[in-house]
């Protein structure tokens, strides 16, 4: 029986933050508690030290999350849970694990996704998902943006700013108005309504709060006006395939939200007593805008490297051409249904379940190094299993 090592972080438990912001504590999936009657410009009055802890584990998995992920993988074999901490490497190496199915965000540093699949290659390991490189790639947004212009992928024009004193020269080129947003973040950890700055004194107040309060640069790029879809993506090379697209429905957000998917539509506005009506799955769109959104995803899978599965998100231009905005390679993958998650919600529109949606990650991961699991077979997925095959 193989034997498969879960790698993860999971949020702590709303007693384990010492948070200055951490009055009424936080839930298990990240998120604040906010009156209902609050409207959007009530983030413009949160303080320094409420905004950033609203989100600071944002990108980590809840208990909920991994157990579902660990039901899932015990199908294929048995299952160990490595969380990913300090003292991840040495019982990895203790436990010699035939694979390793990585969802672990990482602790500190702008590479810190990779830190697992770096530790699982220093000893030999097999893993899921992206290498190294691809998950370091992709945390840097402008590296990615750089990498996809390079291949002619249509991306917004952008700049960077690593100082406030270097803005007005690198973004003078750029046409207002602009979007900005920490350069090494996920989760849309520190994109709010805020972030949208139709003048120049706003983008310069903006982005000083994003510099000074996230300690990293500050991506400015050009705002685009048209719809917005996120894609899942399942398989490798030819294989590869785009599950039923996804499109942002702005229309829910509350009266006044600008139409942006950030922090609060994700994890504060989107509540289960009242969730948010965001995704519409499969995207009511043309066969011709499906199969140009199907390329320009696939083309930015490949290119960037990714492996097994990974979330693009792309927005249309004021000319409706799909422009990819973000690659995420560590796709977030909540369990129930009635939570908005791409990925899940992709898979079930193509007759995919949950525990089919992991296993098929770690059999695609498998079938790449040639690891044999409990029930997968040797070759490629894709070959076995016609689920898969989503057009």
């Amino acid at each position: 029986m193989a034997l498969i090592g879960l790698a993860y972080n999971q949020k702590p438990e709303p007693n384990e933050l010492a948070s200055p912001a951490s009055e009424g504590g936080r839930q298990e999936d990240g998120e604040l508690p906010r009156p209902d009657e609050e409207p959007p410009s009530r983030i413009a009055d949160l303080s320094v030290a409420e905004l950033i802890a609203r989100d600071e584990f944002a990108e980590w998995d809840s208990p909920t999350t991994i157990a579902a992920v660990e039901s899932a993988l015990s199908k294929l074999g048995k299952v160990v849970r490595l969380e990913a901490n300090e003292d991840f490497p040495e019982r990895l190496r203790q436990t010699k694990p035939h694979i390793v199915f990585n969802i672990a965000e990482g602790f500190y540093g702008v590479n810190r996704e990779a830190h697992v699949p770096a530790i699982c290659e220093f000893y030999g390991i097999p893993y899921s998902g992206s290498d190294p490189f691809t998950l370091s790639l992709c945390l840097d947004k402008a590296r990615t943006k750089e990498t996809l212009a390079f291949h002619g992928i249509p991306t917004p024009r952008f700049a960077v700013a690593r100082m406030i004193e270097e803005l007005r020269a690198v973004s003078e080129k750029l046409s207002l108005p602009l979007f900005v947003k920490p350069l090494h973040e996920g989760s849309s950890k520190g994109i709010t309504d805020s972030n949208l700055c139709r003048d120049r004194k706003h983008l310069f107040e903006q982005t000083e709060f994003l510099l000074e309060n996230y300690d990293q640069p500050v991506l400015v790029e050009e705002y685009l006006p048209g719809k917005e879809f996120t894609c899942a993506v399942l398989g490798n090379g030819d294989e590869a395939t785009v599950m039923p697209i996804v499109a942002m429905n702005f229309e829910s957000l509350p009266d006044g939200a600008l139409p942006i998917y950030g922090f609060d539509a994700k994890f504060v506005w989107d509540r289960p007593e009242n969730p948010l009506d965001i995704f519409q799955c499969p995207a009511r769109i043309t066969s011709a805008l499906q199969a140009s959104i199907e390329r320009v995803t696939l083309d930015a899978y490949r290119v960037l490297g990714c492996r097994d599965w990974a979330r693009i998100d792309v927005r249309l231009d004021a000319a409706g051409v799909p422009n990819v905005l973000e690659v995420n390679p560590l796709p977030g993958i909540l369990p129930d249904p009635a939570d908005n998650s791409c990925l899940p919600k992709a898979a079930r529109a193509a007759g995919i379940g949950y525990d089919e949606l992991i296993q098929s990650c770690l059999k695609y991961a498998a079938a790449r190094q040639g690891v044999k699991l409990g029930s997968a077979p040797p070759s490629s997925p894709a070959q076995s299993e016609p689920a898969l095959a989503v057009g």
